[in-house]
């Protein structure tokens, strides 16, 4: 290792694995693959200086997931969906059970629409909402310029809340199921 500090590795494990594992999962399919993915971000992040990733760490722990994904995604030419909401149940201690029935609901009701974007969209909405993502750290990931990860957030948003507005939905019932 090339800090001789490992606390920094560890915290950023404990503050960015979870996310790592959703993301590395809905881009493979497999939460098997994904822990595979997440475990080699993490150990490149070992071999790498702390000053030289420290400002940018997030969008790089992403961006090293994402290129080991599309490298397994080229190497097995296929990709298998995810169990319905497989990847979006957050289950709170304090909830009743009719409450985490109702999200869970509402997670798989907004999957649903979530899948039916184009792949781009879908990419940017699950880094933007369900990892936290800010926009300019999406465009780090993936390649695009701010503005269009800016447009493509937008263009989905208002194409699930039209979706949810024709099929009599509130759109701030699903808000949070991200």
């Amino acid at each position: 290792m090339t800090d001789k500090n490992p606390n920094w590795i560890l915290s950023a494990l404990a503050l960015y694995e979870k996310p790592l594992l959703r993301y590395g999962a809905r881009l493979l399919g497999s939460s098997e693959g994904a822990r595979d993915i997440v475990q080699e971000t993490f150990l490149e992040l070992c071999k790498v200086k702390r000053a030289s990733v420290e400002s940018h760490l997030a969008p790089w722990l992403f961006r090293v997931c994402r290129n080991r994904a599309l490298d397994v995604r080229r190497k097995d030419k296929r990709m298998q969906p995810l169990s319905e909401a497989q990847d979006l149940k957050i289950e709170s201690p304090d909830d009743s059970p009719h409450a985490i029935m109702e999200k869970s609901q509402d997670a798989e009701n907004l999957l649903g629409m979530v899948k039916k974007l184009p792949e781009s969209q879908q990419e940017i909405v699950f880094l933007r909402f369900q990892s936290g993502l800010s926009y300019k750290e999406i465009a780090e990931v993936t390649g695009r310029t701010v503005s269009n990860v800016g447009v493509l957030i937008h263009t989905a948003v208002k194409t699930i809340r039209d979706n949810m507005m024709r099929s009599g939905d509130e759109p701030n019932a699903l808000e949070g199921a991200l």
